[in-house]
């Protein structure tokens, strides 16, 4: 029994772990678009980038992933009482059916886009504007002072508070099961139910605990390698 019950949580970390290095390849540069949008002197774009990341951090994720999975179709059903309804309203009225990976997905990089482009936001802001006026004076254009003069020292700050929120990944990803995405934590209750054991749930832990490990460690290793980047 419990080679099967490592076999099943193994499969179901799978599903775990393209949940998370996906959303982390999504989220990441996406957050930096947002936060130039976040920090744009166009006040309109600004003010909406703005408001977008309040409500996304503002609301808990596991509604976001409710939206995003049963919206599109709800509001294809209504649209397709329309006559001659388009393909786009018959698309969105079998998303809830075939695309609860992708509805996850989206969800997860949103949500997590918006807290990233906070941190690179507070990381480019920190920097004083005395840094990018000296490499002016020197003859550089503003992308080669945002490059090669801030660019690390962002680096270097940002990876304290980004690792903390990609840790918090690792472990948001157990709320895929909400539509019934087979991740690690489903597939341990799938014993509960089916067999009356609670230590498969209890096993799943040690997954989070030693993949966390791991990325606390390679976090430490690249701070350490950062520290020679003074502001």
């Amino acid at each position: 029994m419990f080679w099967e019950v490592t076999q099943s949580l193994l499969a179901g970390f799978w599903e775990t772990l393209k949940i998370f290095l996906i959303t982390l390849a999504g989220a990441l540069p996406l957050g930096l678009l947002i936060s130039f949008g976040s920090m744009s002197k166009f006040r309109p774009l600004k003010w909406l980038v703005r408001t977008f990341i309040w409500i996304i951090r503002g609301t808990p994720l596991m509604l976001q992933l409710i939206v995003v999975y049963y919206g599109p179709g709800l509001i294809g059903n209504w649209a397709a009482k329309i006559p001659d309804p388009n393909f786009l309203i018959a698309w969105m009225a079998q998303w809830s059916v075939y695309d609860r990976f992708l509805a996850v997905i989206i969800a997860f990089i949103i949500n997590y886009a918006c807290y990233f482009s906070e941190i690179y936001r507070s990381g480019i802001e920190s920097i004083p504007r005395g840094q990018y006026e000296a490499g002016q004076v020197l003859g550089m254009t503003k992308s080669q002072v945002f490059f090669k003069v801030v660019l690390m020292q962002v680096v270097k700050r940002i990876i304290p508070p980004m690792s903390n929120e990609i840790i918090t990944l690792v472990k948001d990803t157990s709320l895929a099961r909400i539509i019934a995405v087979y991740e690690i934590i489903w597939n341990a209750q799938a014993f509960a139910k089916s067999d009356g054991l609670i230590w498969p749930l209890f096993y799943t832990a040690a997954f989070y605990l030693l993949f966390n490990g791991l990325l606390t460690v390679l976090f430490g290793k690249i701070e350490k390698k950062l520290d020679y980047y003074h502001a």
